[in-house]
């Protein structure tokens, strides 16, 4: 008798759910720091449009805050902030995530059998995070190297002790 097959039913997260928290690689010490982006409060006029934006490592104690000091992206590779820290090559291309929520949704969409999307009458996101994942990453065939890349990463973040 066969197990059921591990199912994943699309939450219509969007890559800008996870924009406001990341892990990303310390400019100072090259250890793992968190950058935040929080709206203003209050509103102020010198705030604009952009978010208060800190970036706080606990290893060397670097603090930089401004609203101006570090502005996001959509694209990892851009510089206008500091690289991210969940990143690796596999030999198919890379794989990133912002933080660990976005990770372990990777995790779940590549470790899942049965893989459900909302129905295409319902009037949601359809776009949606796992809907825009390369095709390697959505291929069966490459399951066990991603979730042992997906695996690597979150080890370099979850440490023992």
């Amino acid at each position: 008798m066969s197990s059921a097959p591990v199912r994943f039913r699309d939450p219509r997260s969007t890559e800008y759910d996870f924009l406001d928290s990341m892990l990303v690689r310390c400019p100072r010490c090259e250890r793992i720091a968190h950058f935040e982006r929080r709206p203003c409060t209050p509103p102020s006029t010198d705030c604009g449009t952009h978010p208060h934006s800190r970036l706080v490592c606990r290893s060397c104690g670097l603090c930089r805050d401004g609203s101006r000091a570090f502005r996001s992206s959509r694209y990892p590779n851009d510089c206008s902030y500091p690289p991210l820290w969940l990143r690796t090559d596999t030999r198919h291309g890379e794989l990133w995530a912002y933080n660990l929520q976005h990770l372990d949704l990777i995790r779940r969409f590549i470790a899942a059998d049965l893989r459900e999307r909302a129905p295409w009458y319902d009037h949601g996101q359809k776009m949606t995070l796992v809907a825009r994942l390369p095709a390697w990453m959505k291929s069966a065939k490459n399951r066990d190297e991603l979730l042992r890349a997906v695996d690597r990463l979150r080890a370099t973040v979850i440490a023992p002790g």
